[in-house]
C-alpha cells in the first residue's frame, strides 16, 4: 500500500473528536443540536477551503439511553453494549440528516483495537479512510462498542481519535470537550486554576497539572485521557488541540498561522521526527498481551543508541502472559528495589510458555530446549519499539499500567 502522505498547508487533514457531553445533554440525553449543527457547518467550511476532515464521535450510549428512555448508563457490560447498539444507528441517522441538508455524504467507520492488531486489517482501514476522503466523503468514526471487550478496547474515544489521526497522518487532531482548554486544576472547583496554552513536554506537564477527575456520567474520558491521546498523536507528528466543543468555529482561527488573536485553547506540539508507521502501529495499534522482564544488560543493549539490539532469551529473567507467537508484549526492567520501567514493546517470536522455558538460555540452545527454533531472538529489533533512552533508563520512573 502506498503510504499516506501529509498534505500541504492549503489542504490539510484534520481529525475532530467530539465528546459525549458536547453531543448529549448529561441529564435528559437529548442531542445538543446547536453543537452538532455548528460542527457540521465547521466541517463543511473546512472542506470548502480544501481540507480533508474526519469526525471521531462519542455518544452512542447517550443516544441509546434517550431512545430506550433509560436514566443512567448500565453497569453491566452486555447492557452497555446493547444500549450502544441502539444508539449508534440513531447517532448516525442524526449526522446523516444534518449533513444531508447540504448534500454532503458521510460514512460510518466502526473500529475495535482488535481490528487494528492485524497489520493487513490496519492497512485496509487506512486505505478505506483514504479512499473516502478522496471521494469527498466525511468519515465518522466510532468504537464498535457492541463487540469490544474490556481488555482490548481503546478505552475512550480520545484515544481512538489519536489512533485515527496517526493512521491517516493527519496534520491536526482537535479534541472538543466541555472546557476551553487544559487547566492546571479543575477550574470549576479551583478558582486559581490556570490555563495551559502550549505544551512541548507532556511528561513534565503531568507533574504540573491535576487531571485526576474522570469523565462525565455518560462519557468515559476526562483530561487524563486527553493527555494520553495527545501523547499518542504528537508521537505520530500530529499537532493536537484541546478546545471547547460548543465553539467548533474556533478551529479556523487556530489553524490560521497568520491569526494573532486566537481563542483560548491548549496546543500540544507535534514531534519533529515522528515515529515511522510500522513502529507506531506496534506501539499503539497492537494490544499488549503480556510483559517480558529483562536484566540490566539486556535493557542497556536494547536502548543504547550504538547497539539498538534485538531481545535475546539470554537477557530474559521472567514473563507474564499468556500470549502467543506474533502478539505484542511490553519489555520491562525490574530493579533490585522493586521499581519497574517499561523500556519497549515488540512482536514476539515465541509464546509466553516457550519464553518461560528458554529464558536465560543462549540462542544456540533454543532448538535443544524446545525441539525447534523460530528465530535466534525473542523480539527482532525491526519489530521492537523503544520508549525510553539511555538517560531515562539510568533514572527510571515507575512503569505506567497499560
Amino acid at each position: 500500500m502506498k503510504p499516506t502522505q501529509r498534505t500541504n498547508s492549503s489542504g490539510m487533514t484534520i481529525v475532530i473528536k467530539i465528546g459525549t457531553t458536547s453531543i448529549c445533554d448529561e441529564q435528559s440525553h437529548f442531542p445538543i443540536l446547536s453543537n452538532l449543527s455548528g460542527l457540521v457547518e465547521t466541517v463543511l467550511k473546512l472542506k470548502s477551503q480544501g481540507h480533508r476532515v474526519i469526525i471521531v464521535t462519542s455518544a452512542a450510549v447517550g443516544t441509546g439511553l434517550r431512545r430506550l428512555n433509560m436514566g443512567t448508563k448500565p453497569s453491566k457490560l452486555a447492557a452497555r453494549q446493547a444500549v450502544a447498539a441502539v444508539g449508534q444507528g440513531r447517532l448516525m441517522a442524526l449526522y446523516d440528516d444534518l449533513f444531508g441538508q447540504f448534500n454532503q455524504p458521510v460514512a460510518q467507520i466502526l473500529l475495535t483495537k482488535n481490528d487494528l492488531s492485524d497489520r493487513s486489517q490496519y492497512q485496509n482501514a487506512v486505505a478505506c479512510l483514504e479512499e473516502l476522503l478522496q471521494m469527498g466523503v466525511v468519515p465518522i468514526v466510532n468504537e464498535n462498542d457492541t463487540i469490544s471487550t474490556q481488555g482490548i478496547r481503546f478505552g475512550d474515544n480520545d484515544t481512538l481519535g489519536a489512533i485515527t489521526a496517526g493512521m491517516i497522518k493527519a496534520d491536526y487532531l482537535f479534541l472538543l470537550t466541555d472546557v476551553d482548554c487544559l487547566y492546571t486544576d479543575n477550574p470549576r472547583t479551583n478558582p486559581d486554576a490556570k490555563p495551559v496554552l502550549l505544551c512541548d513536554d507532556i511528561g513534565a506537564l503531568r507533574d504540573e497539572v491535576s487531571v485526576s477527575s474522570g469523565g462525565s456520567a455518560l462519557g468515559t474520558g476526562g483530561m487524563w485521557t486527553k493527555l494520553v491521546a495527545a501523547e499518542l498523536a504528537i508521537a505520530a507528528g500530529v499537532t493536537t488541540i484541546i478546545t471547547h466543543g460548543s465553539k467548533p468555529g474556533h478551529i479556523f482561527s487556530i489553524i490560521d498561522k497568520e491569526c494573532i488573536d486566537k481563542p483560548l485553547h491548549t496546543q500540544f506540539i507535534a514531534k519533529n521526527n515522528p515515529m515511522i508507521d510500522r513502529k507506531w502501529w506496534i506501539l499503539h495499534g497492537l494490544h499488549t498481551a503480556g510483559t517480558i522482564y529483562v536484566d540490566e544488560g539486556a535493557a542497556k543493549a536494547i536502548v543504547s543508541r550504538g547497539l539498538r539490539s534485538s531481545l535475546f532469551a539470554a537477557g530474559i529473567v521472567g514473563v507474564t502472559g499468556p500470549f502467543n507467537i506474533q502478539q505484542a508484549a511490553n519489555i520491562c526492567l525490574r530493579s533490585a528495589d522493586g521499581k519497574e520501567v517499561v523500556i519497549g514493546k515488540g512482536i514476539v517470536n515465541y509464546s509466553s510458555a516457550e519464553i518461560t522455558r528458554i529464558k536465560g538460555a543462549n540462542s544456540s540452545d533454543i532448538a535443544d530446549i524446545l525441539g525447534f527454533i523460530n528465530a535466534d531472538c525473542v523480539i527482532h529489533r525491526d519489530n521492537l519499539v523503544r520508549v525510553v533512552n539511555e538517560q531515562q533508563l539510568a533514572n527510571p520512573a515507575p512503569a505506567a499500567s497499560s
